[in-house]
């Protein structure tokens, strides 16, 4: 189980990008130099303020509790509907790190009436609610005395959800993986308009896979970012090979928007079947076939497998440590070179 920070020396190599190699000897002495104090890490209790996505069947225990104890924040998953496993992997969450963690109560997807209920007796401190009305269950939770931010796909839903009493949002643009507001907006427009708007903290999402990303939505207003697709492709994320290379293999054009005059819009993978889907003026959920076989067996036919645009960016499958340390690094490392060359001198 990995501490939140430390001193301990700890040999570190990693790789990011093509041939750019580099060593840390004491990254857990570095890890605490590149900490992040602001209303993000002090509301969530983390060092990072990188989130990882609550993706369907993907965000449990291996992955969250690798995203916690690399100092971010993992998010259990309740949208799969299987909320007997989400309870065993909550449990597990336990097991495998100390750290902070969270759940998401996707919407749109709740099967359970007594979801907040559920939640609350699960003992977590924070949640993320999408997919739906922000009015519907923020009273409760918060009642219930946890952290609620609510995901955002436009300015008048990040007004509502203010409005609702949330603590901070999720905003996301519609180059992000997962289910959209049929009028994607980009990650560049809709994260400084929010922004400008609004005084609770926000966590970006959309787009980002590295500290570059991340240095870009800071300067965009964010305190936060979230990462969906890069987690799907981490080597801790219990997906099959076949759909992590095929995210490695990706150009930037690879994915598709589905249901872009109906209901749920998503964004995926192009597959074959998706391709034959792309035009079709409303796409059921039961094009989602057998996702299981999706999923866990490496079928990519089988279903539909989301993700964003960001797969054209993301070039090998890293460890979800070497992920957020990357990252880190690469965010301060930008900031540093934009105050050299463009700083007031």
């Amino acid at each position: 189980m990995a501490p939140r920070s430390g001193t301990s020396a700890v040999p570190c190599h990693y790789s990011h990008g093509r041939g750019n190699v580099i060593r840390y000897e004491y990254f857990q002495v570095r890890r605490a130099t590149m900490k992040i104090t602001n209303r993000i890490t002090d509301l969530l209790g983390i060092d990072y303020p990188i989130v990882q996505a609550p993706m369907g069947w993907i965000a449990r225990s291996a992955l969250a509790s690798a995203v916690s104890n690399a100092g971010g924040l993992g998010i259990i998953e309740t949208s799969s509907g299987e909320l007997d496993a989400v309870k065993a992997e909550i449990v597990k969450m336990r097991e495998l790190t100390t750290n902070a963690f969270g759940v998401n109560i996707a919407q749109a997807f709740v099967r359970d009436p007594n979801i907040v209920e559920f939640v609350v007796d699960q003992g977590v401190k924070f949640v993320t609610t999408s997919a739906g009305d922000p009015t519907k269950y923020t009273g409760a939770l918060k009642a219930a005395g946890l952290t609620v931010f609510h995901v955002v796909p436009t300015l008048a839903a990040a007004l509502k959800a203010v409005d609702a009493g949330v603590d901070g949002l999720v905003v996301e643009g519609g180059e992000g993986g997962g289910f959209k507001n049929p009028r994607d907006v980009a990650t560049m427009v809709l994260l400084p308009l929010v922004c400008s708007k609004v005084d609770v903290p926000v966590i970006a999402a959309g787009g980002i896979t590295d500290g570059a990303t991340m240095a870009a939505a800071f300067a965009l207003g964010a305190e936060g970012v979230q990462m969906g697709t890069r987690m799907v492709a981490a080597s801790e994320s219990p997906v099959h090979e076949n759909w992590k290379n095929a995210i490695i293999g990706a150009a930037e054009t690879d994915t598709v928007f589905l249901n872009r005059f109906s209901r749920p819009a998503l964004r995926a993978l192009r597959t074959e079947r998706t391709t034959r889907l792309e035009h079709d003026d409303n796409v059921s959920l039961g094009e989602f076939g057998r996702v299981t076989d999706l999923y866990f067996g490496g079928d990519l036919e089988a279903s539909i497998a989301l993700g964003g645009q960001v797969m054209g960016r993301i070039e090998s499958v890293e460890s979800v440590a070497d992920i957020l340390k990357t990252t880190m690094r690469e965010f301060h490392a930008t900031l540093a070179q934009l105050q050299r060359h463009y700083g007031t001198h």
